[in-house]
């Protein structure tokens, strides 16, 4: 039922009826606005050409440095160390610099689980006294961004 009616409203977008709902005057057309970063896998007569206008943004290096500052906001990298860092990986998508960030995080994770040990993960998470696990802000160094930078490039 949910294709079908967004295939109605794809092929006839003035006057769209949802079940249950007929009305005699036509519905205005009005423009959805939908972002992401792959439409693939959705249901390919709503994604094929006619049926909507697709704009792309590509990123400028001006523009990633400005996502990356934000991403790095919090974790106290130089705008110069993000200058560099943007200009190493001037290929990859935005996404990568995130990636790269929680990579960081990811490490503090795994020192955490090693420290109380595997059997204990479950006892520390799920109704502990002790509450949820606290981390402090790991250092983030331009030198273990790149390095994880190399390394997400060659997985």
């Amino acid at each position: 039922m949910v294709n079908a009616t967004l295939m109605n409203i794809a092929g006839n977008p003035t006057n769209v009826q949802l079940p249950g709902m007929y009305n005699k005057q036509e519905n205005p057309r009005i423009p959805i606005i939908v972002t992401g970063n792959d439409f693939s896998t959705l249901y390919a007569p709503l994604i094929r050409d006619g049926l909507m206008d697709k704009f792309y943004w590509a990123p400028t290096r001006e523009d990633r440095i400005g996502v990356c500052t934000d991403i790095f906001r919090t974790d106290n990298v130089p705008v110069e160390g993000i200058v560099k860092l943007v200009d190493a990986f001037l290929d990859q998508s935005i996404d990568f610099f995130g990636t790269l960030r929680a990579r960081v995080y990811d490490d503090e994770v795994r020192k955490w689980v090693s420290g109380i040990g595997v059997d204990s993960v479950g006892k520390k998470l799920v109704n502990s006294l002790e509450g949820p696990p606290t981390f402090d802000q790991p250092p983030m160094s331009l030198d273990k961004l790149m390095e994880y930078g190399q390394m997400l490039v060659k997985e």
